[in-house]
């Protein structure tokens, strides 16, 4: 006959330890002091790293830029590949139509679309005037009139104090200005670094671009290599169903826009068209944007042609949510429009205009990650987790 020695009763065989997770509780709270020691450590030396931050802050413009061009132009030149015209040869070819079309919209588009923006901006201001002129007659002769006559003695008041308020603004802007004259100087300069080198990255790109990502693997052990290779597939098709099929739909309705505002005889049409066009490439918030001076102007213009807004954009909507983002996007990035939008926010805020830009591809290359490491830790966890008869019986039941 055996003895079994009971076991010896220790910190992790407690009943409130247990009821935790037992030994997972402690390393989880270890971990997560670990982690937090490691990022107070970083913080407080983190003057190491401005170098790096710089660095990066000068480098990460163009490689965006250069792959966002990549990945719309990527297609064409597998294209050029499949009627046996070398690699090198595409590239040369693609790079000479991009300056042949962007020497076309200089001298063709550009000179309009200027001169539609200088007289636009000239005469919003009063278009916006008039616009706070009517609302101000609606409100005299409206059921808020008695509302409205005890408050405009305050407004009044308030429009007196502009003047004196806009030269103290105008003044401490002009302080901020001569004091900051390098830094913005600095700025314009990295942009135009960051413009020249893009073409250069992006060459490389198209030329070397889908060797990279075996290059990266070769650097792990073999046995995480094609864990890695269906990480970097799936970011891959995400981000090249994400630009190629926003910015299609993004040209798809500022043409829309344009049409539709030249039918209806509405003022600047080709500039609103534009406009629609570059907004829309921000999810749910851009079509938003791109409304609003086009809804002014028409306003302001009569309450027939803000009708007749109304219409084309509801039209422009219908095609473009039911007929053209389907069949362009499809389902590619399985993201709820609420999280869309709490993404947009975050990135927003955290980030600026880059952040709103980048934010859904951002959290789409995230969500793949997040994905893949999930189900990784599903696969570890069941090979070491025991099976218990009455799962066995369960299993072979379902198998049966």
């Amino acid at each position: 006959m055996i003895l079994v020695e009971p076991e010896k009763p220790s910190f992790f065989s407690t009943r409130y330890i247990k009821f935790l997770g037992g030994r997972n509780t402690v390393f989880t709270l270890v971990m997560v002091m670990l982690i937090g020691l490691i990022i107070m450590i970083y913080d407080d030396i983190s003057f190491i790293f401005v170098p790096l931050t710089v660095f990066l802050g000068n480098v990460i413009l163009p490689i965006i830029l250069a792959v966002i061009s990549y990945y719309l132009l990527r297609p064409l030149l597998r294209l050029l590949e499949r009627i046996k015209l070398p690699r090198v040869w595409g590239i040369l070819i693609i790079f000479l139509a991009l300056i042949g079309l962007i020497t076309l919209l200089v001298f063709l588009v550009f000179p309009f679309l200027r001169s539609q923006s200088i007289k636009l901006v000239e005469e919003f201001p009063g278009y916006f005037i008039q616009l706070l002129n009517s609302f101000d007659h609606f409100l005299r002769t409206s059921f808020l009139t008695d509302y409205y006559l005890q408050i405009e003695s305050k407004v009044d008041t308030i429009i007196e104090r502009i003047p004196e308020d806009i030269g103290k603004f105008l003044q401490s802007t002009l302080t901020e200005i001569a004091t900051g004259i390098s830094s913005v100087v600095g700025v314009l300069t990295s942009f135009v670094l960051a413009i020249v080198t893009v073409p250069f990255i992006l060459f490389y790109l198209l030329k070397d671009g889908e060797k990279l990502p075996r290059f990266v693997m070769k650097i792990f052990p073999p046995r995480m290599r094609e864990d890695l290779h269906s990480v970097f597939k799936d970011i891959d098709k995400q981000i090249s169903s994400y630009i190629q099929g926003q910015i299609l739909v993004s040209m798809c309705i500022g043409f829309m826009i344009y049409i539709g505002f030249t039918i209806i005889g509405m003022e600047y049409a080709l500039l609103l068209g534009v406009i629609a066009m570059v907004t829309s490439v921000v999810p749910y918030l851009g079509p938003v944007i791109a409304i609003t001076p086009a809804a002014i102007i028409a306003l302001v213009t009569s309450p027939f042609m803000l009708i007749k807004l109304a219409v084309v954009w509801t039209i422009v909507q219908l095609v473009e949510g039911k007929f053209i983002s389907p069949q362009i996007m499809g389902k590619s990035l399985h993201v709820h429009p609420i999280t869309i939008i709490f993404v947009l926010i975050t990135s927003g805020s955290l980030f600026g205009v880059p952040g709103v830009i980048l934010g859904i591809p951002g959290y789409a290359i995230l969500k793949v990650i997040v994905s893949h490491f999930y189900t990784l830790f599903k696969k570890r966890y069941n090979k070491y987790e025991p099976i218990s008869e009455n799962q066995y019986e369960l299993t072979n039941n379902k198998v049966d």
